[in-house]
């Protein structure tokens, strides 16, 4: 009896499977820091930072970021077990499953759980931004328009895909991720030549003050930012060259890698050592 063996590409689908193992592994650690600054808002701040204010809103954050990237995770694991289970005797075999990404429309609820993700969580760097230049006009112009900007091309990006089932050959969904990038970056410039000058003028004041606090917010601030911006510019560059292979390893994980940067922010705050508008 002859047997029908599909014409494939090993490495693509090599990297499909790892990618789905470093979500994994990227959605385990998010959901244990998940946990931990949802402890850790409930706790009253060791360091006398005043959070109450905002204390409910981060837990909605925290809470609604959680659920999107759960669908989103839970998604993804099923396209899995169908590219290699389900529909692995299907014309074209797994590589045309991997490569067909969006022929399914399970996917799409994976892709716009993931965009509505991003959403809230630049929308954090946002406030984050606003509050430690303390409302400046000329940031909140700036950063208010590269985040509508990219929400407008995340809506056109979901309803492409919705409708003739492109992605990664789409060249708005290349456009959306430089101005995400763009906005983690320039946030990450503002905030830390912020800090630096607050510490400047705290140092101009009283020349014995101990300026680590400062210090160590920037540099967690860059950590957190770098973190992404670095797997991000990955997957982009890959985006661009047609490397599907390592745009679908970066893709699977990069939603839950930014979620993770900012969990260690949003625990920090609730910590009360992050800095306030005061």
């Amino acid at each position: 009896m002859p047997s029908y063996t599909p014409q494939t590409n090993l490495s693509i689908e090599r990297f499909r499977l790892d990618g789905m193992m470093l979500l994994c592994v990227c959605y385990g650690i998010f959901f244990l820091l998940t946990v931990q600054a949802c402890i850790a808002l409930m706790q009253r701040p060791r360091y006398g930072g005043k959070i109450a204010d905002h204390r409910l809103a981060l837990l909605f954050y925290v809470f609604i970021t959680f659920v999107l990237g759960t669908i989103s995770f839970g998604v993804n694991l099923k396209y899995t077990e169908m590219i290699w289970i389900d529909l692995r005797d299907a014309p074209g075999g797994p590589l045309a499953r991997v490569e067909g990404y969006m022929s399914y429309r399970i996917n799409f609820i994976a892709l716009a759980t993931g965009h509505i993700q991003e959403w809230f969580m630049q929308g954090l760097l946002l406030h984050r931004c606003f509050v430690i230049w303390n409302w400046s006009r000329w940031v909140m112009v700036l950063m208010i328009t590269l985040y509508t900007t990219m929400i407008g091309l995340s809506i056109t990006v979901l309803f492409q895909a919705g409708t003739n089932g492109s992605f990664f050959n789409n060249l708005i969904e290349l456009a959306y991720l430089c101005i995400e990038v763009g906005h983690t970056v320039i946030y990450t410039i503002l905030v830390t030549n912020r800090l630096f000058i607050m510490r400047k003028r705290m140092k101009r004041i009283m020349a014995q003050y101990d300026s680590r606090t400062y210090d160590t917010i920037a540099l967690m601030v860059i950590e957190s930012a770098a973190l992404y911006s670095v797997f991000a510019i990955v997957f982009i560059v890959a985006f661009a060259v047609h490397a599907h292979g390592i745009a679908t390893l970066c893709f699977l994980s990069i939603g839950k890698i930014q979620g993770i940067a900012q969990l260690f922010i949003i625990i920090r705050v609730a910590r009360g050592r992050a800095v306030t508008r005061e």
